[in-house]
């Protein structure tokens, strides 16, 4: 039986009489709308009340008199709760009830908790509709789903339960190791824009300069810092909703809708750990809902999490070199690949509600998440890191000791000069004459490895701190017209650390721990929208929906501390005008400098219109327009025409078109940033720049365009009875203008000979340089497959889910940029073959998962199989042959869940329950990666669970 919640976005009773009109119409129809009218929430039993006829209903009653008007002579009844919430229930089931402990768990379902089995109101301004009647392909995930996994994160939850949605573990990726990007069907993880309870949320400051080549440049939000247990459901709209959403809904919306009961509550302890004995975890999750009077509600949670990091990892060749030549200070492994270290993790969400009279309601509702990540670089070898250790001459290609003469070149006592060959460097005798610190050359010369004698592997991690507020009022206007009003205000802070590591200009004086800076991303929105139903002779009252919108975001870029970017006395000696060769910031992470800080602000307005109507009794059609303003590179219109016809009781036919747009984020068009990445010649410093920057300029670089698309779907839905239903959606995105990074364009000595006459002196510390820009075009097509059954055998009470995502993308178009070729210069493209490929492949094209679930008594069982088709990874994003073609993964999850009195509950549960890992790393030697980092099925193994749950009125 499939359950079902209206609601008018309140959840208490009314208590006085109120007016109806409803026709006599379908009960699903006419229950929802009473529900409207009465500003309440209704559960109900959709499959069964789509098929019952009500009565008409006129005239001012009760909630209890209207409704049991409304269905009199009907196979529905109403029931209500000993806390007052009213509920609709079959009539034969309510007769053979049973009121033993198996009801436990089947009140769970009767909730509506079923992740395919609820309304939705994304993707429209009119009535909520359920998956089946949905013009466009949906997802409804109920809160019990969500919970039903060993996932402690709502990001991690949802790529488990929707095929499309994907994401990986980002071990060594920068500022992306903190937010992970999310990629709905094959697009960028800021091609998906996030709703909470239908309004728009802000994006990450985060900014993915690695992001495993589809996110690369992507600024998208940062779904893991939704608090899960505050979720009544979420809803995945997989389908182009700029027309409706505006910028970033390209690939699709996801709304998160927060609880909104008035009572009880509920507390949850959940405690993990992987197979290889690290990652544990301990959370601790609790919410509670309160009635404000009579006429309002507040529903609070908070979650706490700790999480330990893994290792996955393999001593590193050069690093198991150095060991065998006899240095000894070298760690095993030196490198560490595996998930980051959550150190703390604190989520809370308030959600309220209160109704003023019979025809205005306000509401407000709040999310704040601080957490604390921590994690690694890559390994500086104490043999071969130029600026750090070493030197090598450009023309003899000799590599020799970086020893920092501390009276000045020239100055006072000499330093030696030492050549770095495949002799462990500790043994040299000159060196060990710099390392003893009582002679005068030992105090007077510097090495690090004075200091480091095995090398060192930076820390980086970084604070996040995250929060929300909206606030609005909905208004029964005399004329028929509702008027929905409010306001929304976003942050997104990221604090950066950096431990382990050193400032190598700085010398001996340099400290071991920097703050490089931090971003912020702050965006305000205020949203007016009005909506009606029009009587007209169409088969349905037409819905109209007219809406505008007012949006401002500013960037925040903020100086790290001093000694991050500091250019000390080994960088540059104004006595002599000399550079020892050190490098300059802190190593790893250069902090943003005061130049390079400030704040930048875009704003822009929208004008929107939705028509929603019943050509015929089973044809739908929906139209949405919108235009919308920039300032800072003009106007967009996008448009969006769906349609759903229903051939039967049990087959439907839908599908949309829609043009769909993605403005460049204004951290995009300004951000500075300096990483340490892995290229094909090893590590190097490169620089990601906005594209009005003078170095951005001298390599090809232009203003940034929005991006645009047009999408295409079709679809099918067949329900043959209240047990089973399948969608079946078909996709095309086409995507040009594509923003991203390039790759990582080399600096030769004439760019920057160029760039310091024209007075940019920081470019002699790149080694490369990125930009911003609009550089390719796509095609991502795919499939969507959903299949719901549900069958009771002999005592036991089985659903069973089978989804599939097949998702192809093909890069259609690159730009092509003027380059000096053996001196001829020629068009080529800037993004490399191993680039395009992580763009069309490394995200599997196939995606699967069956779930069955199985109750009986006080017993529920979830068991869940995993595919994931085979992949590509370059390697470290390094574009230096090391491409991996990774096989097929199939996975399995289990959980049994023992209620042991109608409100306590513990499971017990195992994700990747056989430890199935993906095959080595072919090149696990280069960095010690053991096997593949963007393996879609993860890189960790089993992981094992524990929880309890105790709910209360």
């Amino acid at each position: 039986m499939s359950i079902t919640s209206s609601s008018a976005q309140q959840n208490t009773t009314p208590d006085g009489p109120i007016t109806f009109s409803i026709p006599a119409q379908d009960a699903d129809a006419a229950l929802t709308e009473l529900a409207k009218q009465a500003n309440t929430t209704l559960l109900f039993p959709f499959d069964i009340a789509k098929r019952v006829k009500a009565n008409a209903l006129s005239g001012s009653f009760t909630l209890n008199e209207a409704l049991v008007l409304l269905l009199e002579g009907t196979p529905l009844a109403v029931v209500t709760s000993a806390a007052g919430e009213i509920s609709i229930r079959s009539r034969a089931a309510l007769e053979v009830k049973a009121q033993d402990g198996r009801e436990v768990a089947k009140n769970k379902q009767d909730d509506g908790e079923h992740q395919l089995e609820r309304i939705a109101v994304v993707g429209t301004r009119s009535t909520p509709r359920s998956v089946v009647d949905s013009p466009v392909p949906l997802d409804i995930i109920g809160s019990d789903a969500l919970a039903a996994q060993g996932n402690s994160d709502v990001l991690s939850m949802l790529s488990s339960m929707v095929p499309s949605l994907s994401v990986n573990d980002q071990p060594i990726n920068d500022a992306t190791s903190l937010v992970r990007p999310a990629n709905l069907r094959g697009m960028a993880s800021d091609h998906t824009l996030l709703l909470v309870n239908g309004k728009r949320r802000h994006r990450s400051a985060v900014i993915t300069f690695l992001g495993g080549g589809l996110s690369d440049g992507a600024q998208g939000p940062d779904i893991s810092v939704i608090p899960a247990y505050a979720l009544k459901q979420v809803e995945v709209l997989r389908d182009g909703a700029s027309a409706q959403y505006g910028s970033d809904a390209i690939a699709g919306v996801i709304n998160f809708a927060l609880k909104d009961s008035p009572s009880g509550g509920s507390v949850a302890l959940k405690t993990g750990v992987y197979s290889e004995g690290d990652g544990a975890l301990f959370q601790l999750q609790a919410n509670q809902g309160f009635a404000l009077g009579n006429h309002g509600f507040l529903n609070a949670t908070v979650e706490y999490r700790q999480q330990e990091g893994t290792s996955r990892s393999v001593q590193r060749d050069d690093a198991a070199e150095l060991i065998d030549m006899g240095n000894t200070a070298i760690a095993n492994p030196a490198q560490v690949w595996g998930a980051l270290d959550v150190n703390e993790d604190v989520k809370m969400s308030i959600n309220t509600g209160w109704r003023f009279s019979d025809h205005v309601e306000g509401y407000t509702f709040s999310t704040y998440a601080h957490r604390d990540i921590a994690g690694g670089f890559y390994y500086r070898n104490p043999q071969t890191r130029e600026g750090v250790f070493s030197q090598t001459d450009d023309v003899s290609g000799v590599r020799t000791l970086l020893v920092g003469d501390l009276d000045g070149v020239g100055q006072g006592i000499a330093c030696p000069t030492i050549v770095l060959d495949s002799a462990n460097v500790l043994d040299n005798p000159l060196y060990q004459q710099i390392a003893d610190n009582s002679t005068e050359v030992g105090a007077n010369c510097f090495a690090f490895n004075e200091w480091f004698p095995g090398g060192f592997t930076p820390q980086f991690g970084g604070t996040i701190t995250d929060a929300s507020l909206t606030s609005g009022l909905r208004i029964d206007l005399n004329n028929g017209w509702a008027l929905d009003v409010s306001g929304s205000l976003g942050y997104s802070d990221i604090a950066y650390t950096l431990s382990g590591t050193v400032n190598p200009s700085l010398g001996p004086d340099t400290p071991l721990t920097f703050s490089p800076g931090s971003v912020s991303q702050i965006e305000r929105t205020f949203n007016f929208d009005l909506t009606k139903l029009i009587d007209t002779p169409l088969a349905e009252p037409v819905s109209l929906a007219l809406g505008a919108e007012w949006r401002r975001e500013t960037y925040f870029q903020h100086a790290g501390d001093e000694a991050s970017f500091e250019a000390g006395p080994l960088a540059y000696d104004p006595n002599t005008g000399l550079s020892q060769g050190f490098s300059i910031g802190s190593n790893g992470f250069p902090g943003y400098q005061p130049q390079s800080a400030g704040h930048w602000s875009r704003s822009n307005w929208a004008l929107y219109s939705d028509v929603e109507l019943f050509v015929t009794d089973p044809w739908q059609l929906a139209l949405a327009l919108r235009v919308e303003h920039f300032t800072d590179f003009g106007s967009t219109f996008d448009g969006k025409l769906s349609t759903r016809y229903q051939f039967n009781d049990y087959t439907a036919v839908r599908g949309s078109i829609n043009t769909g747009f993605k403005a460049p984020t204004v951290g995009q068009s300004n951000v500075i940033n300096v990483t340490t990445a892995y290229a094909a010649n090893g590590l190097e410093d490169q620089a990601t720049l906005p594209p009005t920057d003078l170095i951005s300029q001298q390599l090809g670089a232009s203003a940034l365009q929005p991006e645009e698309s047009v999408n295409y779907s079709f679809g099918a839905v067949m329900q043959l009875n209240a047990n089973i239903f399948a969608t079946l959606d078909y996709f095309t995105i086409r995507l040009s203008d594509r923003i991203s990074t390039t790759s990582a364009i080399p600096l030769t000595q004439e760019d920057i000979d160029a760039l310091t006459a024209l007075g940019r002196e920081d470019a002699v510390n790149y080694n490369a340089a990125k930009y911003f820009t609009n550089d390719f075009g796509t095609r991502t097509q795919g499939i969507d497959f959903v299949l719901h059954y549900e069958e009771n055998l002999w005592d036991w009470q089985n659903k069973l889910i089978l989804a599939y995502n097949w998702t192809d993308t093909q890069v259609e178009r690159v730009t092509l940029y003027p380059t000096l070729v053996d001196g001829v210069m020629q068009l080529r493209p800037n993004l490399t073959s191993q680039r395009i490929r992580m763009l069309e492949d490394n995200l599997p094209a196939h995606r699967g998962s069956v779930t069955l679930e199985q109750s009986q008594g006080r017993l529920n069982f979830i068991w869940r199989m995993n595919y994931f088709s085979d992949f590509y990874e370059d390697h470290l994003d390094a574009s230096a042959g090391m491409d991996i073609y990774g096989s097929d993964t199939l996975t399995f999850d289990a959980q049994v869940a023992w209620y042991y009195s109608p409100t306590m509950r513990v499971t017990l549960g195992a994700q990747n329950l056989f430890d199935n890992t993906p095959e080595e790393n072919p090149f696990k030697g280069e960095v010690g990666a053991l096997y593949p980092p963007t393996s879609p099925g993860g890189i960790n193994g089993a992981f094992y669970y524990l929880g309890f749950e105790h709910t209360f009125n």
